[in-house]
């Protein structure tokens, strides 16, 4: 496992297209704590009940997994028919439900459940271990932020099995009691979503003997963008962009088994990856531009849409672009498509100085009603204006949900012009230097007022991706991987 969490650190800056049809959605709370990896066509798993680790495996003929939401309910069900090696066996069918609670308010939702019905049936080596009882409580609460949706939970389950050794008269009742305690966290966003899950049991049989299981189980999804060359060295172009989508799942079990048996079993899989070819950018005033390889992903990728061949990296960029931008890059057009089909949708703008008959006017207020932006007063935007190292560090920390990140009020940052930085932004460009979003100058100092340039502002827009993708990826798998 440790060879393929390296393998995983090396994955390189990942981005997704604006548009896309490439699905791409994670279910916020694993419901199951086996340890089992899966892809489009195969799922495999270990069990632990007969004192040795057998692996069961089966495919997408024998394995149904599904969902359905309904008025506030979540129920999640899991049919499967799976074999072992020497005839073992697996039959479980199982179904969960979990009551959902919007907090739209506060951006939360909370999600807790129990099973509801159940039925499991294991034969390893001649012996049959059947699940009479099935005692299971789930509890996620997730953290709905304009960038991403952030979340954890916790499972605790005791299962219950009866099973049978010798034959006739030396025939005996046996039964294993399985107690788990497992967390899991993740995050899901345009760009990329990871689910990490700690899972600790306890096998307790009638005996008295233990086993103890522990596992790590870890899915994520990566957009990795390539520079692909132009074959061809007559063409119109010398090359362009491409996305390559994958997912992947690791798993990793740890066990100290009643029979003596002791070790770790890792297991993995890696779903069929996509590729999609992006637009090729054609400015003609970026070569041997410091951010040009910024810029022209950022076009690629749909969050730029100039017509013009000029891009003129060095001059202010507008309020309004940077807001399209973020709103392009966090995916608010969700906001925007709700908005459309409403019928009571407002007639006037949110702003004075901005009309809703503006291109991309959707980003601006889906922004605004997500607090990610804010105007110069109440009523007015200034979209003309530059916009200044200050707020774009603000609206990058909004954006992300994680202004509350900051210390207690009162504190000091550590740039050399902390007295200059205005009280609104001062947690922002607290938390976006933390993160390494934006740094200070040479002398010290982070400048809040000063404009930043459409070249500069596509570096910190890259970085800003880089860390939806790949900071809170390492985060929320190699961290918690490595230190739980």
């Amino acid at each position: 496992m440790q060879k393929k969490l390296s393998k995983i650190l090396l994955v390189a800056l990942a981005f997704f297209v604006i548009g896309a049809t490439i699905p791409f959605h994670i279910s916020a709370a694993s419901l199951e704590t086996t340890g089992a990896v899966k892809n489009e066509y195969t799922y495999e798993e270990a069990v632990f009940l007969s004192g040795k680790p057998v692996i069961f495996k089966g495919t997408s003929k024998e394995l149904k997994i599904s969902q359905k939401e309904s008025k506030g309910k979540l129920t999640e069900t899991y049919n499967m028919k799976l074999t072992g090696s020497n005839g073992a066996s697996l039959t479980r069918n199982i179904a969960y439900e979990s009551d959902i609670v919007d907090y739209a308010v506060l951006g939360q939702k909370t999600s807790n459940g129990e099973v509801k019905k159940y039925t499991e049936k294991i034969t390893i080596d001649g012996v049959t271990y059947t699940l009479v009882d099935y005692q299971f409580s789930q509890g996620t609460v997730t953290d709905n932020r304009a960038a991403s949706d952030y979340y954890s939970g916790n499972v605790i389950s005791r299962k219950t099995y009866t099973y049978e050794t010798g034959r006739g008269r030396d025939a005996a009742q046996h039964t294993v009691t399985i107690e788990t305690d497992s967390r899991h966290a993740g995050y899901e966003n345009f760009w990329g979503a990871t689910e990490t899950q700690i899972t600790e049991s306890v096998y307790s049989y009638s005996d008295g003997k233990t086993s103890h299981v522990k596992n790590r189980l870890s899915t994520s999804k990566s957009r990795v963008l390539n520079y692909e060359e132009n074959l061809g060295s007559l063409g119109s172009f010398e090359g362009g962009y491409a996305v390559i989508s994958d997912k992947d799942v690791i798993s990793e079990y740890t066990y100290d088994l009643a029979s003596g048996q002791k070790g770790t079993l890792d297991l993995e899989t890696e779903y069929m990856p996509k590729l999609e070819r992006l637009i090729i950018p054609k400015f003609r005033d970026l070569n041997n531009h410091y951010a040009k390889d910024a810029i022209e992903k950022l076009y690629s990728l749909g969050i730029y849409e100039d017509a013009s061949n000029f891009f003129s990296p060095n001059t202010p960029m507008k309020r309004v672009d940077f807001t399209v931008a973020i709103g392009k890059a966090v995916d608010l057009r969700v906001v925007i498509e709700e908005t459309k089909k409403s019928k009571k949708a407002p007639a006037t703008s949110v702003f004075k100085d901005l009309k809703r008959s503006m291109k991309d006017y959707g980003y601006i207020e889906s922004a605004l009603n997500k607090g990610v932006i804010k105007g110069v007063s109440a009523d007015y935007f200034m979209p003309d204006a530059a916009i200044t190292r200050a707020q774009a560090a603000t609206i990058f920390v909004r954006a992300l949900g994680l202004e509350n990140r900051a210390p207690e009020p009162g504190y000091l940052t550590k740039f050399v012009d902390n007295t200059q930085i205005p009280n609104y932004a001062r947690d922002g460009i607290y938390i976006a230097n933390e993160l390494g979003l934006m740094i200070g100058d040479a002398t010290g100092r982070f400048n809040p007022s000063k404009p930043l340039t459409r070249a500069e502002a596509s570096a910190v827009l890259e970085r800003f991706l880089k860390y939806l993708e790949d900071d809170l990826k390492q985060n929320y798998r190699d961290d918690i991987l490595f230190f739980n």
